[in-house]
């Protein structure tokens, strides 16, 4: 009942949401952070315990803040902006109510390998008029990140996830995983708070320049 009760009241935001940006006439593009995992669903646990779904919060609540700080701040909306579970479906439908432009999902990797390191970033499989999009997207994301923070390089990949599967159809959407938490370095390195800084200002800027081209 609990469930079917916080599926209600998302559903009823969306609709309000979709109310209200339906009004507006706005040439500013709409960017959707989605922030993987929440609540019961903790995703990857790193060696010393650190939980995937509180690493990208904090990551996409620093986009946030320094996005605030920008001259002309960017349209971002997130998924989920506390540690609550929301369905995959639900993301989905947000991005489709809110007509979004971009939608960025924010991951972390795990791997039974300990020396498996490096960010990759995968976009939908399906052939569809935003696919080119969201590969050029994808490859000047993780070049930056890479860049500002000396992470290795895994490429730009094509999943079938949900959430990429179910808004290629409607905009840019790509997934990112953000190092592994199963490497030591990596783990510790985005568990400090300066380094998440770095990697939420390195993909804001990524995305402020793309939308600029």
């Amino acid at each position: 009942m609990k469930n079917l009760l916080k599926n209600v009241s998302f559903v009823i935001l969306v609709l309000k949401m979709c109310f209200i940006f339906g009004q507006e006439s706005t040439a500013q593009k709409r960017i959707i952070i989605d922030v993987g995992h929440g609540g019961k669903d903790a995703g990857a646990i790193g060696i010393n315990d650190i939980q995937e779904k509180d690493v990208v919060l904090s990551i996409a609540n620093e986009i946030l803040k320094l996005n605030d700080d920008l001259e002309k701040p960017l349209d971002i909306y997130l998924t989920r902006y506390k540690d609550t579970l929301i369905s995959l479906s639900d993301r989905t439908k947000l991005t489709k109510a809110l007509n979004a432009d971009l939608f960025v999902s924010l991951h972390c990797n795990h791997s039974d390998n300990p020396d498996a390191r490096g960010i990759e970033v995968y976009a939908s499989r399906k052939q569809e008029k935003f696919s080119k999009a969201s590969v050029f997207m994808g490859y000047q994301i993780e070049s930056a990140l890479c860049e500002a923070i000396g992470y290795d390089s895994r490429g730009v990949k094509f999943a079938n996830f949900q959430v990429l599967r179910e808004t290629a159809d409607y905009c840019t959407a790509i997934l990112i995983e953000l190092g592994f938490l199963s490497n030591w370095d990596e783990e510790s390195y985005i568990s400090d708070n300066h380094n998440i800084e770095r990697i939420a200002l390195s993909i804001l800027l990524s995305i402020q320049k793309s939308i600029e081209l």
